[in-house]
Order: structure tokens, then C-alpha cells, then sequence
């Protein structure tokens, strides 16, 4: 349900209603990255730790010159930059990427380095199962989510494998919904903002019906309503709920919860809006992608 003057109000309805399904509830996953102790706590900063089902996301609080290494990291990973810029070292080249800026990192080894410090979000997916297992909520995913397909990734981007990069400064556009990027594994909405509270007669409830929300706050405080739907087994149900959370933090939304966010800070509100592997509804409507010439979409 939107508001006539959200853009996703044109995404194309779902396929016909499936029958009544039982067992679909997963919990939230909360991060509150402004109020909890970190998961990793040395020389590089401070770093939180938090999954989904099929992702890792890791908030750092950098110092001054860390380097943050994966060795034989399986798959593509995202580097956010809210802030300040990074080197990022690999297939022996260095790449400078600005701060504010969203990046995408090929498997095998790499480093990312903040000659300044400050805040940097990664993105990697569940095989990295060292991150998954130092997680807040490790043990959140032990009973499998079998209403969520097995992750699998999109096609390699045209051009071959090399860090790509992309600048976040992008005009909003009327009919377009926030800023969108993908790459082989990840789906990144920086959302356009809000300046002070959002208009509460324009909110917008909806829900998915087999994949995951991560939303993550890098400015502002937000109230996160959330509404379990009826099944026909009330084990499946829960109370409405409202998380209030502050910057930074992250909630992961199970489907098929009902959701809808509000912005409730006096200044600038900002969220970025996180989905593995990416959302194909996004990637079918034509200039919403604005990445899409480097990475093609799944067949």
C-alpha cells in the first residue's frame, strides 16, 4: 500500500495470491550500532556485526589509517562510504574512491583503507562465514527460513572483474525510487531524505513475500512499524510492534511482515535499504538501476 506519489506505487503486482502458508514468521534482527558493544574492538576501530539470512553487514567506526583485509573472499562484496574515502587495494591495483560513495569489490583478497578513518559500511554474503559466526545474532538463522529461495548470484558484470565505484550525489528524479545500485550480490536504495519528521498521512505499508529488508540507518532516529499477518496457525502470530531506533543501526525484516518506516528526528533523516541477492521488481523498471549498464540482470 503507497501513497500515490511513491514511485512504488507503479511496481507491477505480485503473481496471483498463493494459498495460505503456515511457519513463514522469522523474528527482526536489531543493530544498534550507536549503543552496543562491538563485535571486534582493535587497532582498525570499532566494528558491529550483524546478519540477515543471506548476508553479513559490518559497520565500522574506522581509525585514522585502518586497513580492513578479506583474504579469499568468496564472492563480490559493497563498501559504503558515508563519509570519508578509502584506497582499495585489489588485483594489485589501487582504486581512490571518495567518501560518500558506494563501492563494489570482487572475491579473492582485498583491502580497503581509510586514510582518514570514519564510518564505513561492507556487505559481504553468508560465505563469509567467519563475519556470520562473529555476528550479534549468529545463532539467529539456526532454523532455516524455507519461505526464502537459496541465495544464488546474478551474472557477472560486462567488462570483467575489477573494483567499481559510483558516487552517491545523484539529483532525485521524478518516478525514480532513491538511488539504486546492484551488483553480483547485493541491491543498495540510498533513499533520498527526509528533513525532520516524514508526513504521517503519507506512509507507506507493505511487505515481501520471500526475501529480506535490511534497513540501515546512517543519520536520524527512526520509528519502524511492523505488523505480523495472520496465518492459519497462531503460532504464526505476533503483536504490532514499533522499533525506535537512532544512527547508526540496522534492522533485517523477515518476510512476509507487514512494514513501514518513519522518520521522527528534528533534522536530517537518511536510510539505505539493503537486499541479497537484488530485488528483480526494482531491477525491471527502466532507469531505476543506475548501475545497470556494468551489471547485467538475472535471466
Amino acid at each position: 500500500m503507497y501513497d500515490k506519489t511513491d514511485p512504488r506505487s507503479a511496481l507491477a503486482p505480485a503473481a496471483g495470491a498463493a494459498a495460505p502458508r503456515t511457519g513463514l514468521i522469522a523474528e527482526i534482527q536489531e543493530g544498534y550500532f550507536y549503543k552496543d558493544p562491538p563485535q571486534i574492538d582493535d587497532a582498525t576501530g570499532k566494528t558491529w556485526l550483524i546478519r540477515g539470512h543471506n548476508f553479513v553487514l559490518a559497520w565500522t567506526d574506522a581509525a585514522p589509517g585502518a586497513s580492513l583485509a578479506r583474504t579469499g573472499q568468496a564472492d563480490e562484496y559493497a563498501v559504503l562510504l558515508p563519509k570519508s574515502g578509502a584506497v582499495i587495494d585489489w588485483g594489485g591495483v589501487k582504486t581512490h574512491v571518495p567518501g560518500w560513495s558506494l563501492a563494489f569489490v570482487p572475491a579473492g583478497d582485498s583491502v580497503v583503507t581509510l586514510p582518514d578513518g570514519g564510518p564505513v559500511t561492507r556487505l559481504f554474503t553468508t560465505r563469509a562465514a567467519d563475519l556470520a559466526a562473529a555476528c550479534a545474532n549468529a545463532q539467529g538463522y539456526d532454523q532455516p527460513r524455507r519461505h526464502i529461495p537459496e541465495f544464488a548470484a546474478w551474472p557477472d558484470p560486462k567488462g570483467g572483474w575489477k573494483v567499481r565505484h559510483y558516487g552517491l550525489d545523484v539529483p532525485a528524479q521524478p518516478g525514480r525510487f532513491g538511488r539504486i545500485f546492484r551488483c553480483t550480490t547485493m541491491m543498495v536504495n540510498v533513499l533520498d531524505p527526509y528533513q525532520g519528521p516524514r508526513d504521517a498521512t503519507k506512509m507507506s505499508p507493505h511487505h515481501h513475500d520471500d526475501f529480506e529488508q535490511c534497513s540501515l540507518a546512517i543519520e536520524g532516529t527512526f520509528d519502524h512499524h511492523l505488523r505480523w499477518p495472520w496465518t492459519t496457525d497462531m503460532a504464526d502470530w505476533r503483536d504490532d510492534v514499533t522499533v525506535h531506533m537512532g544512527t547508526p543501526s540496522a534492522l533485517v525484516i523477515p518476510p512476509p511482515v507487514i512494514h513501514t518506516t518513519r522518520a521522527v528526528g528534528a533534522g536530517t533523516n537518511q536510510l539505505v535499504d539493503i537486499f541479497c541477492p537484488p530485488r528483480m521488481d526494482f531491477s525491471e523498471k527502466p532507469g531505476w538501476v543506475l548501475n545497470a549498464d556494468d551489471y547485467p540482470m538475472l535471466a
